[in-house]
């Protein structure tokens, strides 16, 4: 297994996804939370179950799948269920990533998750990368790519960390606002640096 892990985040619209594949091309394993957050609640699962028990079947899709767009407009203008929801599957996505992270077997693993500071994952990282745009940026390409409206996306940047704060918590920065042909290059000498740390890591460690 890897003991050396480096989480992964940003704000919305940050380009995390572009980022954590160009270091799967390196061969770094990933275990992504929003992944990992869809496979907890997948049909047949007993957190699916109780969640169309709790909203009733129509937040179900006409293939029984969770219906995330419902789900996230009911829970985003009711305080009450928010909390429920996510004392529902918090700790089953915690409980996953970490069977993930343990069964990783590159020199390191990357966990990438857009709440990772909001959800105190730091604590099971020994690195934090974060992917830093600034907050025009991603307002542009959010509402582009999701086709909402920007106080949609104002709403959604408002309730996750502040840029200030990410930058504090961070021990590397990644500017992407940067043009995106820099990024390989870029992500090959982090890559060289996570690396050498884990190979450092694992040599203290005992056998």
């Amino acid at each position: 297994m890897s003991n050396f892990i480096v989480g992964l985040t940003g704000g919305i619209g940050s380009g995390k996804t572009t980022v954590a594949n160009q270091f799967a091309t390196l061969g770094v394993q990933l275990v992504d939370a929003d992944v990992v957050a869809r496979e907890v609640v997948a049909p047949g699962t007993a957190a699916l179950n109780v969640i169309s028990s709790h909203f009733g079947t129509g937040i179900l899709l006409a293939d029984g799948s969770l219906n995330r767009a419902l789900l996230r407009k009911k829970v985003f203008s009711n305080p009450s269920d928010k909390q429920w929801l996510n004392q529902l599957l918090h700790p089953l996505i915690r409980e996953q990533m970490l069977q993930q992270l343990a069964a990783a077997t590159s020199p390191y693993v990357l966990l990438v998750a857009p709440l990772l500071l909001e959800n105190g994952l730091q604590t099971l990282v020994d690195q934090l990368l974060v992917v830093d745009v600034s907050p025009e940026t991603q307002l542009q390409r959010t509402t582009e790519r999701d086709k909402v409206p920007a106080s949609q996306v104002e709403a959604i940047m408002a309730s996750q960390c502040s840029r200030e704060q990410r930058h504090a918590a961070a021990t590397q920065l990644l500017d992407n606002d940067l043009p995106l042909q820099s990024l390989p290059e870029r992500v090959a000498a982090l890559h060289q640096i996570y690396s050498a740390l884990a190979a450092e890591k694992l040599a203290k460690s005992p056998t």
